[in-house]
């Protein structure tokens, strides 16, 4: 059986250190989880949408319209619990301020 009084307490917890950009439990880090699963699955869709090749995605990932169009792509695929916690505009954030992780996962596994 799920605690709901739990849950909604890891919820509302989540949700307050998205907006409010801290990261003392290491959120970010469990966030880029899903999203490199994402990178995984879906690059063959994504590396269109960036140009083609690493020096291309490199060059688009700096432009922050292109990691907003893959943020707003990678949202809707997160896992539902997830969704949950982080909105969608936190999460376009959080892309923003790890497209060099983004980045290293796409050249990666483009590699």
């Amino acid at each position: 059986m799920i605690d709901a009084g739990a849950m909604m307490a890891t919820f509302y917890r989540v949700e307050n250190i998205m907006q409010n950009a801290s990261d003392p439990s290491g959120l970010g880090s469990k966030l880029i989880a899903p999203m490199n699963d994402i990178l995984d699955k879906h690059k063959g869709s994504l590396m269109p949408l960036l140009g083609g090749g690493g020096t291309a995605a490199h060059a688009a990932l700096s432009n922050d319209d292109t990691v907003r169009k893959v943020a707003t792509f990678c949202y809707p695929l997160l896992p539902g619990l997830v969704r949950l916690a982080v909105k969608e505009p936190m999460f376009v954030n959080f892309v923003l301020n790890n497209r060099e992780r983004v980045l290293a996962t796409l050249v990666s596994k483009a590699a």
